[in-house]
């Protein structure tokens, strides 16, 4: 990118997880440059530090800890959190480790109507929780017909706004940021990993992000004040937590079009860059973690990444 050498060659100076998005996404390097980089995620860095703490014989991340059994709580080191953030470094699909992971989920989370539960205390499926292992299935390849269901699920829990909200057999009649990101991207790795009801599948997908686009990302569609300023500040990992940088990255992966009721979350961004091109890493969700990849109020290279290439694509659909 024009402009952003000195910035991108600091990007390939970090984790593996950083350099082979840096090199895919704001580089155009050859499939089989970033694919060598990809594989190193597993390896080396932050991604084998994840792998580390997995427990091999039962395949799980924190086991017995907690209520389920590790599978959704202690935050963040929860089986379900560990491997979204690996989805997000990139660990290759069809790791096995993932993979094997992916199904204890299922086999454990699955419930007669077709979501996921992991609670030991509420006996109905969670949306915001079967959007993020959706995702997580989806994208590790696991291939198992009960990816289906999940699908089916997330498409019949969609409300009249477009949107979801894991709130709505408790009464909620307008859909939440929070849950609608977790199933967009859930909705988004099934159709790329060929998944059954596509067309259906991408038409949720428009919906929901409609849903989004009449917020403007992060206002309210009736008064327009900003919902939570919370949602202004960049983050990572998001774990389950809404964000306008979070919601302009899935703009942009799923290669949606340009729409000037962005404009407002895109100028957020650019105004948060700061004079030596970087973006800092503004805020981290409490909560137990394997390690800290990165320290509020520092340069963040995953901030960085990803506005660079939230940017980039903005810029090209401009052009």
């Amino acid at each position: 990118m024009e402009g952003n050498e000195n910035i991108i060659t600091w990007l390939l100076k970090g984790d593996p997880s950083v350099r082979w998005q840096a090199l895919r996404d704001l580089m155009n390097a050859p499939r089989s440059q970033w694919e060598k980089e990809r594989r190193k995620v597993a390896a080396e860095g932050w991604g084998a530090k994840l792998l580390s703490h997995r427990n091999p014989p039962d395949g799980r991340w924190c086991s017995g800890h907690g209520g389920g059994g590790g599978l959704y709580t202690p935050k963040w080191t929860s089986t379900t959190y560990t491997l979204l953030l690996l989805y997000r470094l990139g660990l290759p699909p069809g790791h096995p480790a993932a993979v094997k992971a992916c199904r204890i989920l299922l086999d454990e989370g699955l419930w007669k109507d077709g979501g996921i539960n992991l609670s030991v205390t509420v006996k109905k499926s969670e949306t915001c929780i079967t959007g993020m292992i959706l995702s997580l299935g989806a994208y590790f390849r696991l291939e198992d017909p009960r990816l289906e269901k999940l699908a089916r699920y997330l498409l019949k829990e969609q409300m009249e706004d477009g949107g979801w909200n894991c709130q709505k057999e408790s009464g909620a009649v307008h859909s939440s940021l929070h849950t609608t990101i977790s199933v967009l991207e859930g909705l988004m790795e099934y159709a790329r990993s060929g998944g059954d009801r596509l067309t259906k599948v991408r038409k949720a997908e428009e919906s929901g992000r409609e849903f989004l686009l009449a917020h403007r990302l992060f206002r309210s569609h009736r008064t327009g004040e900003i919902i939570d300023p919370a949602m202004t500040r960049f983050s990572f990992p998001p774990r389950w937590h809404y964000d306008i940088l979070r919601a302009l990255d899935y703009f942009q992966a799923s290669g949606a079009d340009r729409d000037g009721r962005l404009d407002d979350a895109i100028a957020i961004v650019e105004k948060r860059r700061k004079p030596d091109g970087r973006w800092i890493l503004q805020n981290r969700h409490p909560g137990r973690s394997w390690f800290e990849m990165e320290k509020t109020g520092r340069p963040s290279r995953w901030n960085t990444l990803r506005a660079l290439r939230v940017l980039k694509w903005w810029e090209n659909k401009q052009s």
